[in-house]
């Protein structure tokens, strides 16, 4: 019937039958006449029947209106005024435009018929009616868009959107976006015009008005910077991101940050696409969590490109890599201001307009500058997007979406204090299904026999199981094959080894083999030895400038200053300027991981991947490391002097802190004895032999003077200042007392992942044990220590040391320190030996505590609400006042602990033992008392319950034997009373 009735009406479109007019008088009449039959044509062609139908046929309306312009012509032997051309030409250029529109668009491919309403009946009439003079039709070509005629037609168009299911908002857009693309359809007919027609037409149609430019940038940023993403080249390789792209898995993550691993995988570009377009979802923050290498990045590009082949102009994707964010300002909106630099984004309200609707897309959090990572700036930064979403949720002019990506270590102290509008997923492992996929693609791009091979290789049962899960990364098998392919990986290179060993294999002859496969021409040769530590030591000091710049790119002019100190490095950059000029170290560059960044012209360079800068800069670090212990040459005790050791040290260290992922590196370099520092393939050199001792010995002492503040009280130039003066060199805005905190920090992480691996060894336990505070009954104790450091990194960022020491103190040794009041919020303390400790009214808020020696300690007074104390030792800690609510306490021992007054409310004190506390007037409604003991514990006073959190609870397991005050206690459960068969109180008793 569709078909038809489309038939028909192209006769009709052809034909004009009501153009043939009969009386010279109706002449006069043309104008109107061509303007009522094109109406009825667009209302034939789908306002009257349905749009589905008209627009999967692709009539050629542009051609229509050629053909009615010419009839025009021959009828009324004159050319059409303004008015007329408009009456004939804009109803199909808008139907064309509406055509192209619904081509690309997946929403609007699955309209339903739509039957004809009194609304749309009434909404023809008012079109019918239109009063198309001269001045209204120089409107419509000067600017169609903000034309009282597009406003006609678009108010026509989405009353029959919205009676299709499509929202007043989404129906708004989508009219918007087809009046815009009309202009450019009205321009092709021009162009067919001659004479003074045509003159006068581009003379009222040279104005298109700043809204225009706006959709044009809109699609000029479209074209240039999201279509062209997915053909971006894999690293240095002759195919593209979407030729062995596999679309990943997912996962849900609670508030607490939990994967949950019962629940099915499934896809992440489905969850993004369904999670997009669900109304009641549209408060919440799109946030997608991954390690290093799991796809985080590729996914972004892929799904934005995605959403502007299928969903623009009702999504329109923004994509934004966080790392090329300078500076976070005031306001999030702001802040989206600065990172999308294009026209459509200059104005004050460019977020406002109901006509546009975007996707942003922030890739990696966990990369913002290093002024965002500090002082709270992660946090705050969340805090804006989540608050973004919720203003974008109750506005009726802004419906944007936002979609944020990075690794969880990040969180590592924030997940207490995260925004509560997160979907928050986490990318899985690639399965077997997936990895299959990858294989069947990397087929294609490498020929059937190497991806068998490839694919034997890993299932190898020598390797397997030390391989199988990082081949289930995607950036890591694609290293692996990559290599495999060209012969630079073998079963016996990985045989034997695990976990972070391997990794760190991988990557070490990942670097083998760029430096020996992915040379340029310029280096198309053998090279000596003395060349290719060159190279090595050319990426190495790149990823320094990196990690240092806190901008995840390396000033050029930084890197050459210092290379210049390294003959095989220098030399191989004279060779190259040689050859290829001014430009040379930016091109030697290109070919080894690294590459231009997209906001420095030629200033600087970045990694292609993260984990490589964080990779080599762990090596550079664990050479150097190992080169402190050295022995040196007659009387000297080591190769290194003390001064020259301290300056490498500012050097190294003094600028924010080490990385979790850093840090893991470097100690599977320095720990695993088949992962060589040397430049020698595969044995360590005697020289590479790491000393634990000797090095745990030299830190500490450097550490002790840091303490004391000799490096910076000096009338002289000290080591920070002169490592600021590098820093202001190359436009890295650190000062000396920057430098100097950040130095001490990264020296004590180093101590503390010393004492880890030193208390992990039966030999070294007693050699290599650090004491922040210095062991008690010793000269060297100083209970003030940590506190002093703490409130010295104060000085600079309020929470310095939480967010750059917090999440190495696991298992530190703190007996008898000084705390009070420290600011430890979200700190990993696991394990911690904190006996005797004097932490009164300290933030310990969210902090992991699960495990930890507090035997004894005074916590009175201290926030702990949310806090880890799972399994820790809390006998006869003070705990008066304590806020413990939310806390975790489960299986804790609270034995003789004193809680008098703390706020436990739905704390989980589950299997906890109890037994003695003194809980007289502490909160405890809403507790969780399963399996608890608290035989003979002190309950009088003590809340358990209230209109707030309700009862606490308990069960069979619960251990209330001899428990006192309990008929003191205040709203005690009914069901409670029942079972302890406690007598009513009188009111008199209860008032007390």
């Amino acid at each position: 019937m569709a078909r038809q009735a489309l038939q028909k009406i192209w006769q009709f479109a052809t034909n004009y039958e009501l153009l043939k007019l009969g009386k010279p008088g109706q002449v006069v009449e043309a104008g109107a006449l061509v303007s009522k039959a094109f109406l009825d044509l667009a209302i034939a062609l789908g306002w009257k029947f349905t749009l589905a139908p008209m627009l999967s046929a692709g009539l050629p309306f542009v051609t229509i209106a050629r053909q009615g312009l010419q009839l025009f012509r021959e009828q009324t032997d004159r050319e059409p005024t303004i008015s007329e051309w408009i009456a004939i030409a804009s109803i199909p250029a808008y139907l064309e435009s509406l055509y192209e529109l619904t081509q690309s668009n997946d929403l609007l491919k699955l309209l339903p018929e739509i039957p004809s309403s009194e609304p749309i009946q009434k909404q023809i009439a008012l079109l019918r009616e239109f009063p198309l003079d001269e001045h209204l039709a120089r409107n419509a070509l000067s600017c169609f868009h903000s034309s009282e005629l597009a406003q006609a037609l678009n108010q026509l168009l989405s009353a029959q959107l919205q009676q299709a299911g499509i929202s007043e908002n989404e129906a708004q857009i989508v009219t918007a976006w087809v009046a815009w693309g009309t202009h450019r359809h009205l321009q092709q007919l021009v162009d067919y015009e001659s004479g003074s027609l045509k003159q006068m037409i581009q003379i009222y149609g040279a104005g298109k008005g700043t809204e225009t430019d706006k959709y044009e940038s809109i699609e000029e940023y479209l074209n240039t910077q999201i279509k062209t993403k997915p053909e971006e080249t894999v690293f240095a390789e002759n195919f593209s991101f979407k030729d062995i792209y596999v679309p990943l898995k997912k996962k849900p993550v609670d508030k607490n940050g939990d994967v949950d691993k019962k629940a099915n995988a499934i896809g992440l570009e489905t969850w993004a696409r369904d999670i997009l377009n669900e109304p009641k979802k549209q408060g919440q923050v799109m946030f997608i969590q991954a390690g290093p290498g799991r796809g985080k990045s590729v996914f972004c590009r892929m799904f934005a490109d995605w959403v502007r082949q299928h969903l623009h102009p009702l999504w329109t994707p923004i994509l934004i890599r966080l790392r090329d964010i300078v500076k976070l300002q005031q306001s999030f909106r702001e802040t989206l201001r600065e990172a999308v630099p294009t026209n459509f984004a200059t104005s004050g309200d460019w977020l406002a307009d109901r006509n546009t609707r975007f996707l942003f897309l922030l890739d990696g959090f966990d990369e913002l500058v290093m002024e965002g990572r500090s002082s709270g700036g992660l946090e705050e930064f969340l805090k804006q997007v989540g608050q973004f979403q919720q203003d974008c949720q109750r506005s009726k002019d802004m419906g944007h979406r936002v979609l944020i990506t990075g690794r969880p270590l990040a969180l590592q102290n924030l997940e207490r204090f995260m925004p509560h509008n997160l979907e928050r997923v986490e990318i899985q492992l690639m399965d077997e299904k997936l990895r299959q996929l990858w294989l069947s693609q990397w087929s294609q791009q490498v020929g059937e026999e190497k991806s068998n091979a490839f694919g034997q290789f890993l299932q190898d049962e020598r390797i397997i199981k030390s391989v199988g899960e990082l081949a289930s990364e995607p950036l890591l098998l694609y290293l692996l094959a990559a290599m495999h392919r060209d012969g630079h990986l073998s079963v016996q290179k990985l045989e034997g080894t695990s976990g972070i060993e391997t990794k760190i294999l991988i990557y070490q002859e990942s670097l083998r083999w760029v430096l020996e496969e992915q040379r340029p021409q310029w280096l198309n040769r053998q090279l000596t030895a003395m060349e290719t530590a060159g190279l090595q030591r050319i990426l190495a000091e790149a990823a320094l400038c990196v990690v240092q710049s806190g901008r995840e790119c390396a000033p050029l002019p930084m890197l050459k200053e210092r290379i210049q100190v390294s003959d095989g490095a220098a030399g191989l950059i004279k060779q190259a300027e040689e050859r290829l000029g001014d430009e040379a170290l930016k091109n030697a560059l290109a070919a080894f991981y690294l590459q231009p960044t997209h906001r420095d012209k030629g200033g600087s360079v970045e990694f292609a991947h993260k984990s490589f800068s964080e990779f080599l800069f762990a090596q550079l670090l664990a050479e150097r490391l190992v080169e402190w212990t050295v022995p040196g040459r007659r009387d000297e005790e080591f190769l290194v002097s003390k001064a020259q050791m301290n300056w490498e040290i500012y050097d190294l260290l003094g600028y924010g802190g080490l990385t979790s992922e850093i840090v893991e590196y470097l100690m599977g370099l320095l720990t695993t004895p088949s992962t060589p520092l040397s430049k020698d393939k595969y044995k360590k050199k005697e020289e590479d032999k790491f000393e634990p001792v000797k090095l745990f010995q030299r830190l500490e002492k450097f550490y002790l003077r840091w303490c004391n503040g000799e490096f910076i009280d000096i009338p002289k130039e000290t080591l920070p200042q002169k490592k600021t003066s590098q820093f202001k060199e190359h436009g890295i805005n650190f000062g000396q007392r920057q430098v100097d905190v950040y130095a001490g920090l990264n020296v004590m992480i180093l101590l503390l992942e010393l004492h880890r691996y030193g208390q992990s060894k039966d030999d070294l336990k007693e050699e290599i044990a650090f004491y922040l505070c210095g062991q008690e009954d010793t000269e060297d104790f100083n209970p003030l220590r940590l506190l002093k450091v703490i409130s010295y990194s104060q000085g600079i960022e309020f929470d310095s040391f939480r967010e750059t020491v917090g999440p190495f103190l696991s298992g530190a040794d703190l007996r008898g320190a000084y705390l009070r009041g420290a600011y430890l919020r979200g700190a990993d303390l696991r394990g911690a030996y904190l006996r005797g400790a004097y932490l009164r009214g300290a933030d310990l808020s969210g902090a992991d505590l699960s495990g930890a020696y507090l035997r004894g300690a005074d916590l009175s007074g201290a926030d702990l609400s949310g806090a880890d104390l799972s399994g820790a030792d809390l006998s006869g800690a003070d705990l008066s006042g304590a806020d413990l609510r939310v806390a975790d306490l489960s299986g804790a021992d609270l034995s003789r602990a004193y809680l008098s007054g703390a706020d436990l409310s739905r704390a989980d004190l589950s299997r906890a033992y109890l037994s003695r506390a003194y809980l007289s007037r502490a909160y405890l409604s809403g507790a969780d008392l399963s399996g608890a003991d608290l035989s003979r514990a002190y309950l009088s006073g003590a809340y358990l319950s209230d209109e707030v959190f309700g009862d606490i609870s308990w069960d069979e397991k619960t251990n209330w034997k001899d428990v006192r005050g309990l008929e003191e206690a205040i709203n005690v459960p009914e069901a409670l009373k029942q079972q302890l068969s406690i007598l009513p109180q009188l009111p008199s008793q209860a008032e007390e």
